[in-house]
């Protein structure tokens, strides 16, 4: 059991990659805080882990991001792990034609989230050795594509933010990594690829070297170890799960 006794908030848990971060999560031992702005999802994969507590949290209001770290104190006691997993896509198209509410979205879920949760959950970090943050960020942050520029910078943000958050917090034995995934099966596939088809999936994956998208389990697998102990002499790293996309 890699994470025995310890906890995790996991952000955007109520599916996708956070659902296979909690799922896996809990599979090694801890005690998972599953937050999602969808309640239903949330309660869902916390009834079907063991440990699984659930979270209605909209992650770009720092009142319920607040309030999310402190019913991870009350249910665990406190906080090992720390998951920034919740994201939204931009549809692809031109950036011309993005909204500005839409953009302002963007950059609340996948940027200022990171913010509020690292300024209301440091705190509880740093009472427990070993204690970690895995920020979910994406290819696009490394080899962003036309069509998606918006997205492409939040993700780039996450990616910088990492290291820097990494740099900062190594004094007190706070380590800070992100992964990269490439492209997966999850709710967001539609948006990122302009639609849904089998010749739109085959393109995409002709670009992909081991010849398929990626899963939650994949995300999940790199996920565990990073916060795991074996990776106790890694921070800063932002670990690519892209089959060789970024190659």
């Amino acid at each position: 059991m890699r994470l025995k006794d310890k906890t995790a908030v996991v952000t955007g848990a109520g599916s996708g990659f956070g659902e296979g971060i909690a799922q896996r999560f809990a599979a090694e031992g801890a005690r998972v805080l599953v937050a999602d702005i969808n309640a239903d999802a949330a309660e869902r994969v916390a009834e079907g882990i063991n440990g699984g507590v659930a979270c209605r949290v909209d992650v770009s209001d720092s009142v319920q991001v607040k309030a999310m770290m402190d019913q991870a104190e009350t249910a665990f006691g406190g906080l090992d792990i720390l998951v920034n997993n919740a994201g939204i896509a931009q549809r692809r198209g031109s950036m011309l034609e993005v909204s500005e509410d839409e953009f302002e979205r963007i950059y609340a879920v996948n940027v200022k989230s990171i913010y509020l949760t690292t300024i209301h959950g440091v705190a509880l970090l740093r009472r427990r050795p070993g204690a970690n943050i895995v920020n979910i960020a994406s290819t696009a942050a490394i080899s962003p594509r036309a069509g998606l520029t918006w997205y492409n910078g939040s993700k780039g943000a996450v990616w910088t933010l990492t290291k820097s958050m990494a740099a900062e917090l190594a004094p007190e034995t706070i380590r800070v990594n992100a992964i990269n995934p490439v492209i997966g099966e999850t709710g967001l596939t539609e948006e990122f690829m302009g639609g849904d088809t089998p010749e739109l999936r085959a393109k995409f994956m002709s670009t992909i070297p081991l010849g398929r998208m990626s899963t939650p389990r994949d995300v999940a697998n790199a996920a565990l170890y990073l916060a795991s102990e074996e990776a106790d002499f890694i921070t800063g790293v932002c670990m690519e799960v892209d089959g060789g996309r970024c190659i």
